[in-house]
């Protein structure tokens, strides 16, 4: 009998959520690590690229103009509930203690990225593990005028999913055998998405540190 953490391995491995869950679970996915701050560990970057790319050779049978549009709603709705989870009980996040699935410093690293750049926190931060989860969630706490909220939801749903998705889909195409490198593929998109955010944390924690001694030295 499979473990829990058999299981949970392999919700963050993309190839076992699209090869075993199929079509369905990848929508579902896409929702939750958009939708509830629990969903932030699910592989939302890659799992869209190799969507697209298994689409182009067949592997998953789904027309790609229903897997791109499908994914835009489940992105869009997911921020909805995240909008709306944040705007009723956020600001129980600030008070609650750390736990397997929270960290209180993920709220706080996208609170820094929604502060620096503002409603389009909601586009860019789709790209980015963790603040794509609770970018939306601080907007709710913040309470981000519900229509700009949405426009920029739609924005970041659409080229979020166009272009992880249809960048699949093209090299899919084009090269057909990269469907053997999957997990090379895989590691790069985790290097390429994480480092950033890493730059951000270590940024935000120095400037911390910064105010903190500048607060003892007064």
């Amino acid at each position: 009998m499979e473990s829990f953490w058999d299981h949970l391995q392999s919700l963050t491995d993309a190839q076992s959520i699209i090869s075993q869950g199929g079509f369905y679970l990848l929508l579902v996915v896409v929702f939750a690590e958009t939708g509830v701050f629990f969903g932030f560990f699910l592989p939302g970057d890659y799992l869209l690229f190799l969507a697209g790319l298994l689409c182009a050779t067949g592997l998953l049978n789904v027309p790609i103009y229903i897997l791109v549009s499908s994914l835009i709603v489940s992105g869009f709705l997911g921020n909805y509930v995240g909008y709306w989870f944040g705007y009723r009980t956020g600001h129980i996040l600030f008070s609650k203690d750390d736990s397997f699935f929270f960290k209180k410093r993920y709220v706080h690293i996208a609170e820094s990225f929604y502060n620096k750049h503002g409603g389009m926190a909601l586009v860019l931060g789709r790209f980015f593990p963790i603040i794509r989860t609770f970018a939306p969630i601080f907007a709710g706490v913040v309470r981000v005028d519900f229509k700009k909220f949405s426009l920029y939801n739609l924005i970041g749903s659409v080229a979020w999913v166009t272009t992880l998705t249809l960048s699949g889909y093209y090299l899919g195409r084009k090269y057909p055998d990269l469907k053997n490198y999957l997990q090379y593929i895989v590691i790069g998109l985790i290097v390429i998405t994480t480092i950033p955010l890493i730059f951000a944390f270590l940024k935000s924690k120095l400037t911390k540190n910064t105010n903190d001694e500048i607060k003892t030295n007064t």
